[in-house]
């Protein structure tokens, strides 16, 4: 049974489990990434170097969000266009997204460069953290290059059907960073210069090894000079299914930036401290919810193939399993933070008592509707797998924009200080109805034997 027919015949409950593994691996290894560094540099620099990486944090983010933009917009019309058994329009999408990430890796590299210093400066950055961000945000950015072709072309991988590949690309970077770090930082004494090194270096070895596989002959898909020339039309297209995850972590860059403001604006002397706390509150979410990211991933092809093949049964199956899987995830991560916060801000520092009170405080407020957020992230995605953008975009950006914006705005000017935190839960909540909303609609339609396929 070739890769296509796994995907049209296989169990769908093996099939979720056979990509989805993988997948969950390769987005734990990518959380790594971030959590290394901090790991290392809280526990052999000081916590004003976890702030500077807190406070460079937008800035990456947006990077993430372009190569999001074309890997998972690619990906997802890929999918759809392999059960529709049409390979060669697969491939003009494989050939203009890797056009797309090269231009857009070298337009943000510019830019950043250009622009990094007045973004920190917005953050009213002080002057015992400033050298530590800059340092590390100007490597960071001369490795953009290397980060767009792992991580965009490793979606491609996995959409084809070869999500052990996948991940073991994603694998191999994260453990090159991880031995790096240690030389860096612990032996060599590098510093946060040795995080952003080990750091762009992982993200070398895993763009070599991504390129390795589509120019051995052993993909799918190949790589043809006419199928790199850019079609406004599948380029749209790409932007179009892309766009969710893109609005995403724009948004998470906003409202990263603007916890980053909130936090100057009302923690007084503590607020170094507090973003300190924030950087590894970061880290430890992001390493509850790669995995849900990782169920997605799996869930994609599955969901995307099916639906373009009318296969409406095994859709709702596949969804209904991602979604109970990632409620489970997300339920032991709630009961960490709950019954454990200090021990895990323990992990990355021991010195900065201030810091761990603080962090040990308000994660169990940031993070008191995690149970929801499973649902409300595979809900999303669910709409951009099945190649319904705008319903996508709109369910992620209610938990990000359209809610935590003005909550983050509002909810500071009357509780103060912990209002930054308690505008979190609101958001989570009010997003879930809508969601709820959304997908109790759409399974309705796919009972039906013609519901909608397109917008």
């Amino acid at each position: 049974m070739d890769r296509t027919e796994l995907l049209a015949k296989e169990s769908v409950g093996k099939l979720l489990l056979k990509f989805s593994t993988p997948a969950v691996i390769g987005m734990i290894v990518n959380a790594l990434y971030n959590v290394i560094d901090r790991y290392f540099v809280g526990n052999y620099v000081n916590s004003d170097a976890i702030t500077g990486i807190t406070l460079c944090f937008p800035i990456m983010i947006i990077m993430m969000a372009f190569s999001m933009l074309v890997g998972f917009g690619g990906t997802a019309l890929v999918s759809i266009k392999l059960g529709e058994q049409k390979k060669e329009e697969a491939e003009r999408i494989l050939g203009n997204s890797f056009v797309l990430l090269i231009i857009f890796s070298v337009c943000i590299m510019i830019i950043g460069l250009l622009t990094y210093k007045d973004i920190l400066m917005f953050f009213n950055v002080s002057d015992k953290v400033m050298p530590y961000a800059k340092q590390y945000i100007t490597i960071i950015l001369y490795g953009t290059i290397f980060q767009f072709i792992g991580f965009g072309l490793n979606n491609f991988i996995r959409g084809e059907g070869n999500p052990r590949l996948a991940a073991s690309t994603m694998l191999i970077g994260a453990i090159t960073n991880i031995i790096l770090d240690y030389i860096f930082i612990r032996h060599l004494s590098l510093g946060i210069k040795g995080a952003a090194y080990a750091t762009i270096i992982g993200q070398l070895v895993s763009a070599l090894w991504v390129m390795k596989y589509f120019v051995s002959g052993k993909s799918l898909l190949k790589f043809h000079i006419s199928t790199m020339s850019l079609k406004s039309k599948v380029v749209l297209k790409i932007f179009s299914l892309g766009s969710a995850p893109f609005a995403i972590q724009v948004a998470s860059s906003v409202v990263t930036g603007l916890f980053n403001y909130s936090i100057k604006t009302y923690g007084g002397n503590n607020s170094d401290s507090a973003i300190a706390a924030l950087g590894i509150m970061s880290s430890i979410v992001m390493f509850i919810l790669m995995p849900i990211f990782g169920i997605n991933q799996g869930a994609q092809p599955i969901i995307g193939y099916n639906y373009g093949a009318k296969q409406y049964k095994r859709v709702k199956k596949a969804y209904s399993y991602a979604v109970i899987v990632a409620t489970s995830i997300v339920l032991v991560g709630f009961l960490l933070i709950q019954f454990f916060p200090r021990e895990l801000f323990l992990l990355f520092n021991k010195t900065d008592t201030n810091m761990i009170d603080i962090g040990a405080k308000y994660i169990k407020i940031y993070m008191l509707m995690l149970p929801l957020i499973g649902f409300q992230i595979i809900s999303s995605n669910y709409f951009q797998a099945i190649g319904k953008p705008r319903h996508s975009i709109f369910l992620s950006t209610t938990r990000q924009v359209i809610l935590l914006i003005p909550s983050l705005l509002l909810f500071p000017t009357i509780w103060g200080f912990k209002g930054i935190w308690i505008a979190v839960p609101f958001s989570d909540v009010f997003s879930c109805i809508i969601t709820a909303i959304f997908i109790i609609r759409e399974m309705r339609l796919l009972q039906n034997t013609n519901p909608y396929i397109s917008e």
